[in-house]
Parts: C-alpha cells; sequence; structure tokens
C-alpha cells in the first residue's frame, strides 16, 4: 500500500517517526530514551515526545510503580518524607485548598507508593517507601509533518517559535518524509533556527539540521516532570485505546519499522478519528474468533492490545538496561 492510498497519512508517519526514536534515538548517538505521542500542556501538544533518562534512576522509577502518577501524586510521592509527618508539613503549599491533597494522600497510600497513618491530633501523616528517584534526564519535542510545503511550514512556523521562546522542551524537532531531492525541501522553508529538521525514508532518519539546545525555565521543573509521568504511562502505542481492535477489520500492517492500524474494509491505514464508535464498517468480531486459539477471555483485538502492551514493557525494560 502506498501513501497516496491512504486515508490519513500524518498518522501513519506519526507512528513510523515514534518508532524510529524508539530503536535508533538520539540521532549523534544512543541516549537511553523512551517515546510517546500527542502529549503536552494547555497551551500546546506535540506529536511525539522523547524522555531521556538516566537507566539507573529510570530502573529505580519502575520499581516505584510501574503506572504513570498525575499531577496531584505527584506532588505527594515526589515530596513524601524519609520519617512520619504531617502531609502539610512535607509538601510545599499548593496553589488551591489542602482539603484537595488529602485524596492524593490516601490514593498514593492504595497503590503503595507511600504509607499512611492517623497522628498525632487525628493528623493523616504519611511517608515514603522508596525515594522518588530524579530520572529525567532531558525532553525532546518532535513535530511530524510528512508533507511540509510553504503552506505546511507557514502554519508551523508560529507553533515552532512559541516552542523556542517558552524553552518546555530541551530540542525541538520537525520530522518530514524524504523526498529524494538533491536539496530537501524542508531546508527552503522559513523554520526556526534553533529548530532541527529530520528526513525520514522507509526506517532510517537523516539529520537535514541539528537544532539548538535550548534552556528550560527552572520554575517549569515540575511541569517538565508530570509530562515526564505522562509519556511513562502512555507511551506512543497508546492509539489503540481510543480504535476498535475488536472490529473484525481491524488489523496491524508493517510500515517501515512500525507495525500501524489498518482498515481491511477501507483497505487504508487507519486514524484514531475515522476507527470510531461511530464508523459505518465496524463489525464485531465473530465469538468463535475469541475461542479459535485465542486466550478463551478474548480474541485478536485483546491479542493485539496485549501485542503492543506487551512491546511497551519491552522497551522500559531495554531501556532500564541501557547503561
Amino acid at each position: 500500500m502506498t501513501d497516496t492510498a491512504d486515508r490519513d497519512p500524518e498518522f501513519a508517519f506519526e507512528l513510523r517517526v515514534c518508532r524510529w526514536a524508539e530503536r535508533a534515538w538520539h540521532p549523534d548517538g544512543p541516549r537511553p530514551a523512551f517515546v510517546a505521542r500527542q502529549l503536552g500542556t494547555r497551551d500546546r501538544r506535540w506529536d511525539t515526545v522523547v524522555v531521556e533518562v538516566d537507566p539507573e534512576a529510570f530502573a529505580a522509577r519502575r520499581a516505584l510503580s510501574t503506572e504513570g502518577f498525575d499531577s496531584d501524586l505527584l506532588r505527594v510521592v515526589r515530596h513524601a518524607p524519609a520519617d512520619w509527618q504531617w502531609y502539610r508539613d512535607a509538601i510545599p503549599e499548593p496553589d488551591f485548598p489542602w482539603r484537595h491533597v488529602v485524596p492524593a494522600v490516601h490514593r498514593a497510600a492504595g497503590r503503595g507508593v507511600v504509607e499512611k497513618r492517623r497522628g498525632s491530633r487525628n493528623r493523616v501523616e504519611y511517608r515514603q517507601t522508596t525515594p522518588y528517584p530524579d530520572w529525567v534526564e532531558r525532553i525532546v519535542a518532535i513535530e511530524n509533518k510528512p508533507d511540509l510545503d510553504a503552506s505546511a511550514a507557514r502554519a508551523l512556523a508560529d507553533q515552532l517559535e512559541h516552542d523556542v521562546e517558552r524553552g518546555l522542551a530541551d530540542e525541538v524537532w520537525v520530522a518530514t518524509e524524504a523526498t529524494g531531492d538533491r536539496v530537501e525541501p524542508a531546508l527552503l522553508e522559513d523554520l526556526p533556527v534553533e529548530v532541527g529538521i529530520l528526513s525520514l525514508d522507509d526506517g532510517t532518519m537523516d539529520v537535514l539540521w541539528h537544532p539548538s539546545t535550548l534552556t528550560p525555565d527552572p520554575d517549569d521543573a515540575r511541569r517538565r516532570l508530570v509530562l515526564a509521568e505522562r509519556a511513562y504511562d502512555r507511551g506512543w502505542r497508546s492509539y489503540v485505546d481510543t480504535m476498535r481492535p475488536d472490529c473484525r477489520h481491524f488489523e496491524l500492517a508493517r510500515r517501515g519499522m512500525a507495525l500501524v492500524p489498518r482498515c481491511a474494509a477501507k483497505d487504508c491505514f487507519q486514524s484514531q478519528r475515522e476507527c470510531a464508535h461511530s464508523c459505518s464498517a465496524f463489525e464485531p468480531e465473530p465469538p468463535a474468533w475469541r475461542m479459535n486459539g485465542w486466550p478463551i477471555e478474548g480474541g485478536p483485538g485483546k491479542g493485539l492490545r496485549e501485542l503492543l502492551r506487551a512491546r511497551r514493557e519491552r522497551e522500559r525494560e531495554r531501556t532500564e538496561s541501557a547503561g
């Protein structure tokens, strides 16, 4: 199947970029990292996020919990004291009422990442089970534009300028599809000079322009950590959580190094927008499929979910042992 047959080539391209980054990050030489997609802040969402880690600290983070911490849990776990302490003495003053912190303490204790008790004057006290490690080294943002023509570059330029000025990420890149031209068109577009440019051709990536290293604001340390935790929790294969792998037409097809969702009914690579509950071509898996060589409690759809989950865990293990 060619790009011209794709209903949403940007989605397939995005998954290919994620797979390349998972296998071969960084362009200047191997660095321990893991990859997520469609993450950001209230003001800005990136196509691909690469979180570079310290392998030993990352192993400690995985030992603490295989699930990510949301903003409230992160506040509790990160500031958990070594010895029993009233939560209001342990956690920095939040910008919202203290009563909203207590449920997060209970949730953290329920997940076994802290211990809690009732102390003097019936106060909620807690302590760490193990220290929260300093595991994040750098955060890198990648925007994916397979067809970076002049109009796409103009639309992207303002967003990239914002990324450079804001400095939430340590590096910003644009990834585009290789054209085979002597001079790739992306080099001729008016993009910020601080932004790197990557050219993807099947499974190989070429650096057309190296980015500048940005200097994140120290006041953004917590926001960056929240972003890293979300990336850790989701990974980039989470797209299947919002699609319909239980449809008889859903399949994963190899595209370069990546497995990309494909719809056999529409003969196209799928996107989350199109492969939704409102799809007119949706047909549930026949019941017989769920007992024909698959686990009794599921069918091919559940098998695909398990395959992608297992691949995510395998990459976490590889990252952990990269040091």
